[in-house]
């Protein structure tokens, strides 16, 4: 039954991201508004309830996208109760279900009124929800000791990697963001941000799970604010901010490393079970 619920998590964390990353896909290709301003209804045939082309094709897909999340997450929240999960567990799916109906009234005004404020506040819910899901889902992966020490150092490594790749695609540093890119950018930042997340979950120390836990706030401000315009003097504090990311990573990776020497050397891991 742990086993399961852990594939569901892991699952709905993916799914999730995926969702934003549509999201993303879809506002780049300016298909946001194709449906006719009509919301829950599009353009197409059967009274508006398929779309008409291409374009409002993209947004009808992410509105169904969303819906399946939902129940996903709807899903995940019951199961976290029904099964015993850790209070963690239980609070960070529950957090994310109380979230997303404010993300379906967002979603709605992006296409009834398409504001500025409202675009921000409907990629900041997103990332609250994606948060849960991923904190969710890290705390029901913690196993033993040993090998949950393993996976957050492996996650800082992880960090450590993505965090020059997020940079040389961020926005009007290199390439013309583009569709491809900002799916490319935004997928690179959001499998950064629930490395650095897992690995504050999973790690022990309190000033190592500092740093990760400095690295991951910064990395969800850029999630928020990069759905904004940017400019010249904007996209290099974005290279900026990644290279804090890659040395918070770094540094943390180290201290992770030297603690489970530490505690290897120790005997501390002997006796502690899966």
């Amino acid at each position: 039954m742990e086993y399961r619920f852990r594939n569901l998590a892991a699952a709905t964390a993916v799914l999730t991201g995926f969702l934003m990353l549509l999201g993303v896909f879809t506002a780049a290709e300016g298909a946001g508004l194709t449906c006719a301003q009509r919301w829950p209804l599009c353009d197409g045939p059967l009274g508006g309830l398929l779309p008409a082309n291409y374009l409002s094709g993209v947004e009808w897909f992410h509105r169904v996208v969303a819906a399946v999340t939902g129940l996903v997450i709807l899903g995940q929240t019951v199961q976290a109760w029904r099964t015993g999960q850790s209070a963690g567990v239980r609070y960070a799916s529950t957090l994310a279900l109380v979230v997303l109906p404010v993300q379906v009234v967002l979603g709605m005004f992006t296409v009834t009124t398409y504001e500025w404020l409202v675009l921000v506040a409907h990629f900041a819910t997103a990332t609250l929800i994606f948060a849960a899901v991923v904190y969710a889902a890290a705390r029901a992966y913690a196993g033993s000791m040993e090998r949950t020490a393993v996976r957050a150092r492996t996650a800082t490594l992880v960090g450590a990697g993505l965090a020059p790749l997020a940079a040389v695609v961020s926005p009007r540093l290199v390439f013309e963001f583009g569709s491809a890119v900002q799916v490319a950018y935004y997928a690179l930042l959001l499998t950064l941000f629930a490395a650095l997340l897992s690995a504050t979950v999973w790690l022990r120390a309190e000033r190592t799970r500092a740093v990760t836990g400095l690295a991951t706030l910064v990395v969800a401000g850029l999630l928020v604010l990069g759905r904004q315009n940017y400019g010249r003097t904007v996209a290099l504090g974005t290279v900026v901010a990644l290279g804090l990311v890659l040395v918070c990573s770094l540094v943390a990776s180290r201290w992770a490393k030297a603690e489970i020497a530490v505690k290897r050397s120790t005997g501390i891991f002997a006796d502690s079970d899966d």
